[in-house]
């Protein structure tokens, strides 16, 4: 059991496969924060209007899920970042 990258608190791996489960082809492994760090935004990727993730310390939600913004890596070759240019809407 590894602690929380943020609090250092345990990671309750149930409580945060729970957390995590609008978020696709993501599992607790793909994190290192515990179930009370993350924040989980249903809803909101502009692609596929799946949940995003909220990286910790940042306070802007995500346009993109992580699966949406890998699949655009792929295609393109080119990271989008997490969040559209405001030109792009």
């Amino acid at each position: 059991m590894k602690p929380c990258h943020r609090c250092q608190s345990v990671i309750d791996e149930y409580i945060l496969d729970k957390e995590l489960e609008p978020l696709r082809d993501l599992t607790v492994d793909d994190f290192n924060v515990c179930a009370d760090c993350v924040t989980v935004v249903a809803d909101a990727c502009v692609e596929c209007g799946g949940a995003v993730y909220v990286p910790p310390g940042d306070s802007r939600v995500p346009d993109f899920c992580p699966a949406c913004r890998a699949d655009r890596i792929k295609r393109t070759g080119q990271d989008p970042g997490w969040n559209r240019d405001p030109m792009s809407t």
